[in-house]
């Protein structure tokens, strides 16, 4: 069993949302008594979880001298999905699929922030390379706030591979590249689709680029060369998302 430790009021109740069946054990402030906190306590020991009160101290240890708002829990870290689990899920797929894959993101900020806004437009999921890549870890599940529960994260060791099975299953591979003549806004969107994103400054592999139906950009009037991929991937994920609803 893999185990990590959550700390904070948000990322706790995040866990007791999405994945109460996960949390091992939990340490309190022994010396805090606010409603928050006391609701958090609560909703554990409904759980059959009895908080442990400890000193302050201990907790700053446990959670690396980071804000813990007074609680710690121990919690089983979600696992990630195969290429064959990928393969089951999309041929069982009822709705238009749509994913986002992430080729060689390595900061655990990005994927978190990646998943929390796959969760919001209703993404069938995430697929990241196995190699020189973030998987799922507890800076990931925090930043996420309870997506990394709700959106599968498949982890796959041929991205060019599975790109080109994707499109075997009729749907189309947008990559996010700067230099694109089309920008996302000119495109139609409301088909089945996987948007593929590069890693933190060099952007996809050529070998990923290759295996791109066709790329977009993101128009940019300031002075910044690039946006960061998160914030990127969530500009592109809303506008696909913006397109199905109106569709």
């Amino acid at each position: 069993m893999n185990l990590t430790q959550l700390f904070g009021i948000h990322a706790v109740q995040a866990a007791l949302d999405y994945s109460p069946q996960k949390i091992r054990r939990a340490w309190v402030d022994s010396q805090r008594q606010d409603v928050r906190l006391k609701q958090v306590i609560d909703d554990l020991v409904k759980l059959g979880i009895n908080p442990e009160k400890t000193e302050r101290k201990k907790l700053e240890k446990m959670a690396d001298g980071k804000n813990h708002q007074g609680i710690v829990v121990s919690v089983e870290l979600p696992a990630t999905r195969s290429e064959d689990q990928l393969k089951q899920d999309v041929e069982a797929l009822t709705q238009t699929p749509f994913y986002l894959v992430l080729d060689q993101v390595q900061d655990p900020h990005n994927l978190g922030a990646c998943l929390r806004t796959a969760d919001a437009v209703g993404a069938h999921g995430v697929i990241v390379t196995k190699d020189n890549a973030a998987g799922i870890t507890p800076t990931v599940c925090k930043v996420a706030s309870g997506a990394a529960e709700t959106v599968p994260v498949y982890q796959v060791t041929n991205l060019a591979r599975v790109l080109r099975w994707l499109k075997e299953q009729n749907i189309w591979i947008m990559g996010a590249a700067g230099e694109a003549e089309q920008t996302v806004f000119q495109m139609k969107l409301d088909m089945p689709l996987a948007l593929v994103m590069g890693t933190e400054g060099t952007g996809m592999r050529h070998l990923t680029r290759q295996h791109c139906d066709f790329l977009v950009k993101i128009p940019m009037a300031g002075q910044v060369e690039s946006l960061n991929v998160s914030v990127a991937a969530g500009v592109l994920l809303y506008e696909v998302f913006r397109q199905k609803l109106l569709a």
